[in-house]
């Protein structure tokens, strides 16, 4: 059964790498961030349309690995019609899984959770984190050079 689910969460990330989900421009994003990580020379430009404290749209540009790819499509297609606060909670119980080891973030992640066995390869917790960190940059509308380092 352990098997199965690993295969199951492999293909997940397959998918969301060959076939990412909101990986295009907003044309009138209302907040943004530009994330890298100069390690592996993953770049994640972030936009998001807000209203009323709600996340209308979410979209991602940029060049990375599987691991990077994958992370910023599952998060987009986690957050869009969240409310801001939701993005923030969702976006701590991401950092706890990578980071944190926590296992009982599952429930509160879903499909996210697919990315829990990253944490065992902590030169690809980066690579996981730079949509997160990107995220939370944006939605804070922070100025600070975004990077994994």
């Amino acid at each position: 059964m352990f098997d199965d689910l690993d295969d199951l969460y492999q293909d997940l990330i397959l998918d969301h790498n060959r076939n990412p989900r909101n990986f295009r421009r907003l044309e009138t994003p209302t907040h943004h961030a530009h994330g890298h990580n100069p390690l592996c020379g993953d770049s994640i430009l972030l936009h998001l349309k807000i209203e009323n404290e709600c996340i209308i749209d979410i979209a991602f540009s940029g060049d990375g690995c599987a691991i990077s790819k994958s992370s910023a499509s599952l998060m987009t297609e986690a957050l869009k019609g969240k409310s801001t606060d939701e993005a923030i909670h969702l976006f701590e119980s991401f950092h706890r899984m990578i980071l944190e080891e926590k296992d009982d973030e599952s429930a509160v992640l879903g499909k996210l959770s697919s990315l829990k066995g990253v944490r065992e390869f902590p030169v690809r917790v980066k690579c996981a984190m730079l949509a997160w960190q990107t995220l939370h940059a944006a939605l804070t509308q922070s100025t600070a050079k975004i990077s994994t380092e």
